[in-house]
Protein backbone atom coordinates (compact mmCIF):
# COMPACT_ATOMS: atom_id res chain seq x y z
CA UNK A 1 0.00 0.00 0.00
CA UNK A 2 1.03 3.41 -0.59
CA UNK A 3 3.11 5.02 2.27
CA UNK A 4 1.11 8.38 1.40
CA UNK A 5 -2.46 6.97 1.18
CA UNK A 6 -4.10 8.00 4.22
CA UNK A 7 -2.66 12.18 3.53
CA UNK A 8 -3.66 11.98 -0.64
CA UNK A 9 -6.38 14.64 -0.87
CA UNK A 10 -8.77 14.35 -4.49
CA UNK A 11 -7.87 17.28 -6.06
CA UNK A 12 -9.11 18.91 -9.56
CA UNK A 13 -8.21 22.12 -11.24
CA UNK A 14 -10.58 24.09 -13.32
CA UNK A 15 -8.41 26.89 -15.10
CA UNK A 16 -11.04 28.30 -17.12
CA UNK A 17 -13.16 29.32 -14.09
CA UNK A 18 -9.79 30.50 -12.02
CA UNK A 19 -8.56 32.40 -14.84
CA UNK A 20 -11.86 34.23 -15.32
CA UNK A 21 -12.33 34.30 -11.29
CA UNK A 22 -8.80 36.17 -11.58
CA UNK A 23 -9.27 38.49 -13.80
CA UNK A 24 -12.89 39.79 -12.26
CA UNK A 25 -10.57 39.71 -9.45
CA UNK A 26 -8.05 42.44 -11.05
CA UNK A 27 -10.17 44.28 -12.05
CA UNK A 28 -12.52 44.92 -9.06
CA UNK A 29 -8.96 45.37 -7.45
CA UNK A 30 -7.94 48.02 -10.28
CA UNK A 31 -11.34 49.83 -9.49
CA UNK A 32 -10.77 50.16 -5.64
CA UNK A 33 -6.84 51.19 -5.95
CA UNK A 34 -6.62 52.90 -9.28
CA UNK A 35 -9.22 53.18 -11.51
CA UNK A 36 -7.70 53.81 -15.01
CA UNK A 37 -4.69 53.32 -14.11
CA UNK A 38 -2.21 50.94 -15.76
CA UNK A 39 -0.56 47.63 -14.39
CA UNK A 40 3.23 47.59 -15.48
CA UNK A 41 4.80 43.95 -15.76
CA UNK A 42 8.10 43.14 -15.16
CA UNK A 43 8.41 40.88 -18.28
CA UNK A 44 11.30 38.07 -18.10
CA UNK A 45 9.63 35.82 -20.95
CA UNK A 46 9.38 33.16 -18.43
CA UNK A 47 5.69 31.34 -17.52
CA UNK A 48 4.65 33.78 -14.29
CA UNK A 49 5.27 37.20 -16.09
CA UNK A 50 3.54 35.64 -19.22
CA UNK A 51 0.74 34.44 -17.72
CA UNK A 52 0.30 37.36 -15.30
CA UNK A 53 0.49 40.08 -18.13
CA UNK A 54 -2.17 37.68 -20.09
CA UNK A 55 -4.72 38.10 -17.05
CA UNK A 56 -4.32 41.79 -16.43
CA UNK A 57 -4.77 42.18 -20.29
CA UNK A 58 -8.13 40.13 -20.28
CA UNK A 59 -8.78 42.63 -17.57
CA UNK A 60 -8.06 45.85 -18.45
CA UNK A 61 -7.17 45.50 -22.06
CA UNK A 62 -3.92 45.57 -24.00
CA UNK A 63 -3.46 49.48 -23.91
CA UNK A 64 -3.39 49.40 -20.16
CA UNK A 65 -0.62 46.79 -19.99
CA UNK A 66 2.51 47.79 -19.75
CA UNK A 67 5.60 45.41 -20.15
CA UNK A 68 8.97 46.18 -18.91
CA UNK A 69 11.78 44.16 -19.91
CA UNK A 70 14.75 44.30 -17.51
CA UNK A 71 18.28 42.76 -19.25
CA UNK A 72 21.48 42.75 -17.20
CA UNK A 73 24.09 43.66 -20.07
CA UNK A 74 23.02 40.94 -22.79
CA UNK A 75 20.24 38.42 -22.49
CA UNK A 76 20.34 35.70 -24.51
CA UNK A 77 16.45 34.58 -24.22
CA UNK A 78 15.10 38.25 -24.38
CA UNK A 79 13.41 37.24 -27.36
CA UNK A 80 11.00 35.06 -24.96
CA UNK A 81 10.19 38.75 -23.58
CA UNK A 82 9.72 40.18 -26.84
CA UNK A 83 7.18 37.11 -27.95
CA UNK A 84 5.19 37.76 -25.47
CA UNK A 85 4.53 41.58 -25.92
CA UNK A 86 4.10 40.88 -29.47
CA UNK A 87 1.41 38.16 -28.82
CA UNK A 88 -0.49 40.35 -26.09
CA UNK A 89 -0.09 43.50 -28.09
CA UNK A 90 1.26 45.63 -25.15
CA UNK A 91 3.42 48.41 -25.28
CA UNK A 92 6.88 47.89 -23.80
CA UNK A 93 10.34 49.45 -22.76
CA UNK A 94 13.73 47.78 -22.07
CA UNK A 95 15.59 49.66 -19.10
CA UNK A 96 19.40 47.46 -19.24
CA UNK A 97 19.93 47.06 -15.35
CA UNK A 98 23.32 46.13 -15.74
CA UNK A 99 25.61 49.58 -15.60
CA UNK A 100 23.09 50.28 -12.31
CA UNK A 101 24.24 46.68 -10.77
CA UNK A 102 27.55 47.16 -11.86
CA UNK A 103 28.04 50.56 -10.31
CA UNK A 104 26.60 49.37 -6.74
CA UNK A 105 28.84 46.46 -6.66
CA UNK A 106 32.00 48.87 -7.40
CA UNK A 107 30.77 50.99 -4.61
CA UNK A 108 30.42 48.18 -2.15
CA UNK A 109 33.12 46.12 -3.44
CA UNK A 110 36.15 48.17 -1.24
CA UNK A 111 34.35 48.42 1.61
CA UNK A 112 33.42 44.32 2.46
CA UNK A 113 33.61 40.99 1.04
CA UNK A 114 30.54 40.54 -1.29
CA UNK A 115 28.64 37.89 -0.45
CA UNK A 116 27.21 34.95 -3.39
CA UNK A 117 23.69 35.86 -2.46
CA UNK A 118 24.12 39.70 -2.52
CA UNK A 119 25.21 39.45 -6.22
CA UNK A 120 22.23 37.29 -6.79
CA UNK A 121 19.56 39.33 -5.23
CA UNK A 122 20.84 42.31 -6.09
CA UNK A 123 19.60 42.56 -9.91
CA UNK A 124 15.53 41.44 -8.63
CA UNK A 125 16.03 44.59 -6.44
CA UNK A 126 17.02 47.03 -8.90
CA UNK A 127 14.14 45.38 -11.52
CA UNK A 128 11.77 46.38 -8.30
CA UNK A 129 13.23 49.55 -8.29
CA UNK A 130 12.82 49.80 -11.51
CA UNK A 131 9.32 48.78 -12.12
CA UNK A 132 8.29 51.66 -9.38
CA UNK A 133 9.81 54.29 -11.21
CA UNK A 134 8.12 53.42 -14.31
CA UNK A 135 4.94 53.01 -12.36
CA UNK A 136 5.21 56.46 -10.63
CA UNK A 137 5.88 57.84 -14.39
CA UNK A 138 2.91 56.53 -15.83
CA UNK A 139 0.65 56.45 -13.08
CA UNK A 140 0.87 52.36 -13.39
CA UNK A 141 0.53 49.43 -10.64
CA UNK A 142 3.05 47.15 -10.86
CA UNK A 143 2.29 43.88 -10.81
CA UNK A 144 3.73 40.91 -8.83
CA UNK A 145 4.18 37.79 -10.48
CA UNK A 146 5.16 35.39 -7.60
CA UNK A 147 3.26 31.70 -7.68
CA UNK A 148 2.45 29.57 -4.66
CA UNK A 149 5.02 26.77 -5.45
CA UNK A 150 8.01 29.38 -5.38
CA UNK A 151 6.57 31.50 -2.03
CA UNK A 152 6.23 28.25 -0.15
CA UNK A 153 9.76 28.03 -0.28
CA UNK A 154 10.82 31.27 -0.59
CA UNK A 155 12.50 31.02 -3.63
CA UNK A 156 11.98 35.07 -4.36
CA UNK A 157 13.90 37.73 -3.31
CA UNK A 158 12.65 40.04 -0.56
CA UNK A 159 12.18 43.46 -1.70
CA UNK A 160 12.96 41.96 -5.25
CA UNK A 161 10.41 39.97 -6.76
CA UNK A 162 8.22 39.07 -3.76
CA UNK A 163 6.65 42.31 -3.67
CA UNK A 164 4.55 44.78 -5.90
CA UNK A 165 1.03 46.52 -6.01
CA UNK A 166 -1.31 43.40 -6.09
CA UNK A 167 -0.88 39.51 -6.81
CA UNK A 168 -3.08 37.62 -9.01
CA UNK A 169 -0.99 34.30 -9.18
CA UNK A 170 0.61 33.92 -5.65
CA UNK A 171 -2.29 31.18 -5.07
CA UNK A 172 -1.68 29.13 -8.41
CA UNK A 173 0.96 26.55 -7.83
CA UNK A 174 3.29 26.26 -10.46
CA UNK A 175 1.51 23.33 -12.33
CA UNK A 176 -2.12 25.68 -12.11
CA UNK A 177 -0.14 28.40 -13.96
CA UNK A 178 0.87 26.90 -16.64
CA UNK A 179 -2.89 25.56 -17.24
CA UNK A 180 -3.93 28.67 -16.98
CA UNK A 181 -1.47 29.98 -19.48
CA UNK A 182 -2.98 27.48 -22.09
CA UNK A 183 -6.21 28.40 -21.45
CA UNK A 184 -5.60 31.96 -22.20
CA UNK A 185 -3.88 31.14 -25.30
CA UNK A 186 -0.31 31.50 -24.75
CA UNK A 187 2.29 30.28 -26.91
CA UNK A 188 4.18 27.01 -25.31
CA UNK A 189 7.47 28.16 -25.62
CA UNK A 190 6.53 30.55 -23.06
CA UNK A 191 4.68 28.42 -20.81
CA UNK A 192 7.60 25.75 -20.50
CA UNK A 193 10.10 28.12 -20.23
CA UNK A 194 12.81 26.58 -17.70
CA UNK A 195 13.23 29.61 -14.97
CA UNK A 196 16.84 29.94 -15.08
CA UNK A 197 18.61 32.03 -12.20
CA UNK A 198 20.61 34.46 -14.38
CA UNK A 199 23.78 34.11 -12.42
CA UNK A 200 24.78 30.52 -12.50
CA UNK A 201 22.42 28.94 -15.57
CA UNK A 202 21.43 27.03 -13.18
CA UNK A 203 17.31 26.18 -13.58
CA UNK A 204 15.00 27.22 -10.37
CA UNK A 205 14.82 23.33 -9.96
CA UNK A 206 18.39 22.39 -10.14
CA UNK A 207 18.87 25.27 -7.22
CA UNK A 208 16.26 24.02 -5.18
CA UNK A 209 16.80 20.09 -5.22
CA UNK A 210 13.73 18.95 -6.55
CA UNK A 211 10.91 19.85 -8.94
CA UNK A 212 8.21 22.00 -9.27
CA UNK A 213 5.55 18.93 -10.14
CA UNK A 214 7.17 17.08 -6.62
CA UNK A 215 6.50 20.04 -4.56
CA UNK A 216 3.03 21.00 -5.88
CA UNK A 217 1.92 17.44 -5.52
CA UNK A 218 3.14 17.84 -2.16
CA UNK A 219 1.18 21.09 -1.57
CA UNK A 220 -2.16 20.68 -3.31
CA UNK A 221 -2.54 16.86 -2.51
CA UNK A 222 -0.37 15.65 0.34
CA UNK A 223 1.74 13.51 -1.94
CA UNK A 224 5.31 13.26 -0.17
CA UNK A 225 8.41 13.36 -2.04
CA UNK A 226 11.40 10.91 -1.30
CA UNK A 227 12.32 11.68 2.70
CA UNK A 228 15.09 14.18 1.44
CA UNK A 229 13.27 16.03 -0.38
CA UNK A 230 10.31 16.38 2.01
CA UNK A 231 12.96 17.27 4.76
CA UNK A 232 14.47 20.41 2.47
CA UNK A 233 11.11 21.40 0.85
CA UNK A 234 10.14 21.76 5.41
CA UNK A 235 13.06 23.39 5.99
CA UNK A 236 12.85 25.87 3.39
CA UNK A 237 9.02 26.66 3.81
CA UNK A 238 9.83 27.48 7.58
CA UNK A 239 12.68 29.69 7.40
CA UNK A 240 11.24 31.67 4.56
CA UNK A 241 7.57 32.30 5.77
CA UNK A 242 9.09 35.64 7.09
CA UNK A 243 9.28 36.32 3.41
CA UNK A 244 5.33 36.06 3.29
CA UNK A 245 4.67 38.43 6.34
CA UNK A 246 4.34 42.45 7.16
CA UNK A 247 7.57 43.64 8.45
CA UNK A 248 7.28 42.84 12.74
CA UNK A 249 6.84 46.08 14.56
CA UNK A 250 7.54 46.73 18.76
CA UNK A 251 4.12 46.89 19.81
CA UNK A 252 4.50 49.78 22.27
CA UNK A 253 0.74 51.52 23.24
CA UNK A 254 1.19 54.59 25.65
Amino acid sequence: MDNNSDKKRLYSFNAEKSALDCVKWVQNWFERNGPGCSAIVGISGGKDSSVAAAICVRALGKERVFGVMMPQGIQSDIDYSVLLCDHLGIERITVNIGPAVDCLLGELDPKLDISRNTRINLPPRIRMATLYAVAQSKNGRVVNTCNKSEDYVGYSTRYGDSVGDFSPLSNFTVREVKEIGRFLGLPEALIEKPPIDGLSGKTDEDNLGFTYEELDRYIREGIDPPAEKKAKIDRLHKQNLFKLELMESFPFEP
